[in-house]
């Protein structure tokens, strides 16, 4: 399979296409089969997906995207509970966060101990040592 570019001069548009290649038996001459992929944005350079999967639904001039008011309400509805839940999730990190904070001066104090009860059992271990001889 291949990727081809075709560029159309009346709509100053270039289409990319996937074109796959096949032997005709009855003609004995080789053919392709294309299918459309999307055409190149003239900007950006990328591919936009056209046809009835990739293409955007069409707005109407007249009524651009206006939702009924039960719409908008339960779309307000819907984002101030987005907001609650965000908020607790806020709080709830700042909760872990003093958590965490607390747990690290914990295990630096118990480190500490333990570099302490070290250096006694070497020293006594060394005193013991001395002892013996």
């Amino acid at each position: 399979m291949a990727i081809i570019k075709q560029y159309h001069k009346n709509t100053n548009t270039t289409y990319v296409y996937e074109s796959e290649s096949y032997w005709d038996e009855e003609k004995k001459q080789p053919r392709s089969k294309r299918r459309l992929i999307g055409k190149v944005d003239p900007v950006t350079g990328e591919i936009v997906p056209t046809g009835k999967r990739g293409r955007k639904p069409k707005a109407d001039k007249d009524h651009t995207s206006q939702s009924s008011p039960a719409e908008s309400s339960s779309l307000l509805k819907q984002h101030e509970d987005d907001l609650q839940k965000i908020n607790e999730l806020k709080q709830a990190i700042a909760y872990r966060d003093k958590e965490v904070d607390t747990l690290k001066r914990e295990n630096e104090r118990l480190h500490s101990s333990i570099r302490k009860m070290k250096d006694q059992l070497i020293r006594l271990s060394n005193q013991c040592d001395e002892y013996m001889k």
